[in-house]
């Protein structure tokens, strides 16, 4: 919590009150073993994430931290002890959180690191940056608004950018990747780097730095990237946005919490159409179930468990490797623990 909120908390609440927030900025030392005077952000102690998840499912976050900037997240990583895990998240999409919760920290982006920049123009090529914490939707309506072509597709990634550049998301015949000119990210010291692609191992929905002598697992998380792209025509841009838009609507559940395709597309084929083909659409456990409308989609009715989604996950995976010997491979990250698991 930082001083300004502790100052509101003072003039509103009575002694008795500020004797709590005093014990909750203790509970965070303790907890992460960290000096919180020296973080900006708001910190929270056991947040739920159902209200942070496309799902609208699972537990509870011990710690959950919303930084004041990118300076504040770098003092975050850089007090906080090397054997706690640490989740970063954007707006929730793509992820499960189990229904046990998350020990350790989670880090919100969205809303956060949202720099949005026209940073260079020359002739027909142009570069905008884009922090990690903004929704992939506005760079597609910021770039077609400065008549630039070539990331109509973000508008169709139910994501932040750094969601995006951390799994290579796509939709409709185009990848983040492709348009990448260069990186930044942050490591778990709090150190900052910027990469280009060629330091990356880069596939469909995946992204991995290079293997590096003597630090064999880095952990870093992106914090923005530059976007080459053409220059067009805004009136086009747009239409293209439009019409993706309208796709989606058309073929996607969005009435219903859901996280976007829950399987990867196999070579060659599509995991909607196996999933189909097994048979799965409406298939359901408690409040989870297979959408009718796009089989790829796990859908929450209104009261499903993290448990009844990793339920169906896990029969569709098997059903389809039964039924058509093919092994689909899930793209939706699940992470924390299950209820009555060793904390």
């Amino acid at each position: 919590m930082n001083k300004l909120a502790l100052r509101q908390l003072e003039a509103n609440q009575s002694v008795a009150s500020h004797h709590v927030s005093a014990m909750y900025i203790s509970d965070k030392e303790c907890s992460l073993g960290t000096d919180a005077a020296l973080l900006r952000g708001e910190w929270r102690l056991r947040e739920s994430m159902r209200k942070h998840i496309s799902w609208r499912t699972g537990g509870i976050a011990d710690n959950f931290y919303l930084p004041a900037d990118l300076q504040d997240f770098a003092q975050f990583l850089c007090h906080c002890p090397n054997d706690l895990p640490v989740h970063i998240i954007g707006l929730g999409s793509n992820l499960l959180v189990r229904d046990g919760g998350i020990r350790g920290a989670v880090v919100v982006l969205h809303a956060r690191l949202n720099d949005l920049i026209l940073v260079e123009r020359q002739g027909m090529r142009s570069v905008i940056y884009a922090g990690a914490g903004l929704p992939c939707a506005k760079v597609a309506r910021f770039a077609a608004l400065h008549g630039l072509t070539g990331a109509e597709f973000l508008a169709g990634i139910p994501g932040t950018v750094g969601g995006a550049l951390a799994m290579n998301a796509g939709c409709y015949g185009a990848e983040t990747w492709e348009i990448v000119e260069k990186v930044s990210s942050i490591d778990r010291a709090g150190g900052l780097h910027e990469r280009d692609p060629d330091m990356y191992q880069i596939g469909y929905r995946h992204v991995a730095l290079q293997p590096s002598p003597g630090s064999p697992n880095r952990e870093e998380w992106f914090v923005g990237g530059w976007f080459k792209l053409k220059q067009g025509d805004q009136t086009t841009s747009r239409q293209k946005i439009k019409a993706l838009l309208t796709a989606r609507i058309h073929s996607q559940p969005l009435n219903f919490p859901n996280a976007g395709s829950v399987f990867r597309n196999p070579p060659g084929d599509y995991a909607a159409r196996l999933i189909e083909a097994s048979g799965l659409k409406g298939f359901s456990v408690g409040g989870a179930m297979v959408s009718t409308k796009h089989a790829n989609f796990i859908i929450n009715k209104g009261d499903a468990m993290a448990s009844d989604i990793e339920a169906v996950i896990a029969e569709v995976r098997n059903t389809v490797k039964e039924r058509t010997g093919i092994e689909l491979i899930q793209e939706v990250r699940i992470i924390g623990d299950a209820i009555g698991s060793n904390r």
